[in-house]
């Protein structure tokens, strides 16, 4: 199924393994990791398109569906079921009707989703008219071609999802040293920020870019990316996560001054190659930052006022608006974020995968 930007396979819970290890070299094989073309399974030879999810009944009161997302990478043999994904989590429940785990109502349905990765909550709406499933319609996302039916999302207490607060080093903005790929000692201000998304968040221009640069030329500038992961090294035990080398958070992302009529431009990583877009949980940071007094967006960020701002992310290929709503005793809290995003199935059947795999022992 694709999910927002993100697209790869979807199971029931209860047709993978239950042991965790049988489990993950099932997804593996599936994708066809670790090789980076991924030729041997299903997997997009991208980040974006290597991704899994796993739904299931949920057995928590007020809760109906139990979501595990797995990152898978092209060229790597670990499955991260740390972090959330918010671009997958909009297909979790157009699947979860198509496979008769929620019944569908006769003109929208809703449902509660636990993602299990973090505890995170939300509420996702789909259109159902008649009690079918509508895919067609005209919302449109960037960085997915045409329009579709908008798939309604709205996060619950989504601060602190894998750090231990939304502001995991106690400060808005902190000054932080590290080794660069250059062999120099540098410091940067960044603001380190977890509202559904780990992430590090620093200015350009004190990487010396504009930040409207390229994808391709920010993925060929190899001194950039060395440099971006010591510091994102360097800022894991700062956001209580201790050692992040082998981790996929947290995210890094440039901002700039915006040059489209948003709030905010970035450029983000994830963590090691550029995204063509943002992430769903990043976007909602990156919008959470924005609001923030002291932050590393202050300054560039152009948002309007009030306790319900819609902050417009923009990214390479097009923006992203997350609306929220904040505290009126403390405006320096997220209450709720929401957002739209789309979703289809693309394919439905097996994936064979080598039976020697299920009986393996590690």
């Amino acid at each position: 199924m694709r999910g927002g930007t993100s697209r790869g396979p979807f199971f029931v819970a209860s047709d993978l393994p239950a042991d965790v290890a049988a489990r993950d070299r099932v997804l593996l094989a599936a994708l066809g990791s670790p090789d980076r073309r991924q030729i041997d399974g299903l997997g997009g030879a991208h980040p974006l398109t290597s991704k899994a999810g796993i739904v299931s009944r949920s057995s928590v009161p007020g809760v109906d569906l139990d979501f595990l997302f797995a990152q898978l990478q092209p060229d790597s043999d670990r499955v991260d079921t740390t972090p959330n994904c918010g671009n997958m989590l909009a297909a979790v429940l157009p699947f979860a009707i198509e496979r008769g785990l929620v019944t569908a109502g006769e003109q929208t349905t809703t449902a509660r989703v636990l993602t299990l990765n973090t505890g995170m909550q939300c509420d996702i709406t789909v259109q159902t008219p008649g009690g079918r499933l509508r895919y067609n319609g005209d919302t449109r996302i960037d960085g997915v071609p045409g329009s579709a039916a908008p798939v309604s999302i709205s996060f619950l207490e989504t601060a602190g999802s894998v750090c231990p607060e939304l502001l995991p080093s106690g400060r808005v903005l902190d000054r932080v040293r590290f080794n660069g790929g250059d062999g120099v000692a540098h410091e940067i201000a960044a603001t380190l920020i977890d509202n559904g998304m780990p992430m590090v968040l620093v200015r350009a221009h004190d990487l010396g870019l504009r930040g409207d640069e390229s994808v391709a030329t920010l993925n060929a500038d190899g001194m950039l990316k060395e440099k971006l992961e010591a510091l994102r090294l360097a800022c894991g035990p700062l956001m209580g996560l201790g050692d992040v080398a082998s981790r996929n958070y947290p995210k890094m992302c440039l901002l700039s001054a915006p040059r489209e009529g948003g709030s905010i431009a970035t450029r983000c990583f994830i963590p090691h190659v550029c995204h063509d877009a943002i992430g769903v949980l990043a976007a909602v940071t990156v919008a959470t930052a924005c609001v923030l007094e002291g932050s590393a967006a202050q300054g560039l960020a152009r948002t309007a006022g009030g306790l319900h701002p819609t902050v417009s992310v923009e990214h390479p290929s097009g923006e992203f608006s997350v609306a929220l709503e904040l505290d009126a005793r403390d405006p320096q809290q997220i209450l709720r974020a929401a957002l739209l995003r789309t979703a289809r199935p693309i394919m439905r059947g097996d994936v064979m995968i080598p039976a020697n795999l299920f009986n393996e022992t590690d």
